[in-house]
């Protein structure tokens, strides 16, 4: 792919981490043998699988209201994170969450 191009799988990569569970659906119907998309795809799951469990703490008095917003933050830079990266051109595991993505075998 030439240099400052961007790609119809960085595309669907794209869209599967912005559009978080929706998006992984999309992908995971549509560009399922796209490698590079469900590589991405895979990694937004894990990050809405993070973010409910985020949401579930929050439930807990006192400790998860100071502890959910904290993670939820990490989330969301973690995201961006990965919005970033679906652009590079390369397969690039998203800090944290980057090794639980590589065990879904879809």
């Amino acid at each position: 792919m030439a240099k400052g191009k961007v790609g119809e799988s960085q595309i669907w990569a794209f869209l599967a981490v912005f559009l978080g569970i929706i998006g992984f659906i999309l992908v995971l119907l549509t560009q399922k043998k796209d490698k590079y998309a469900m590589f991405y795809a895979k990694q937004s799951l894990v990050l809405m699988i993070a973010w409910v469990i985020s949401f579930v703490i929050a439930i807990i008095p006192v400790l998860g209201w100071i502890v959910s917003p904290i993670i939820a933050l990490v989330i969301f830079v973690l995201w961006i994170i990965a919005i970033i990266n679906t652009f590079s051109g390369t397969e690039k595991l998203t800090p944290i969450i980057g090794k639980f993505a590589e065990k879904f075998n879809f």
